[in-house]
């Protein structure tokens, strides 16, 4: 699924990287715990995470995320926007909440490989 497709599908708004919506990812998680996507996560592409703080670029770029969703409406700033621009990372926010968002992109075929056994 491109960025684009996910942004449409989330109503949602690029803060940095528009020029990257044509990126394609094939799995997504959905966590405020940091330490759970290290953990758990294997080969991402998208991160949805009402958590804002530099950490969540951080942490992103470890696991070679292409692309972070900030969901609930929040809004990152500058520093965060900067850290992930230098890392090439798209940031989104969208209204929705993690439960429904993550929804919305299972039922349009992004599937989710968190724990390895999907």
């Amino acid at each position: 699924m491109r960025l684009s497709d996910i942004k449409r599908i989330l109503s949602a708004t690029v803060l940095c990287g528009e020029d990257h919506l044509d990126r394609e990812v094939f799995s997504a998680c959905g966590s405020d715990f940091m330490s759970d996507v290290l953990a758990f996560v294997k080969n991402q592409a998208l991160l949805l995470t009402g958590l804002v703080n530099p950490q969540v670029v951080r942490t992103a770029d470890m696991v070679e995320m292409k692309c972070i969703i900030f969901v609930r409406g929040k809004i990152p700033g500058r520093d965060i926007l900067a850290l992930a621009e230098e890392r090439d990372i798209v940031i989104m926010t969208c209204p929705k909440r993690m439960y429904e968002a993550c929804g919305l992109l299972y039922s349009n075929g992004l599937r989710g490989n968190c724990d390895g056994n999907e």
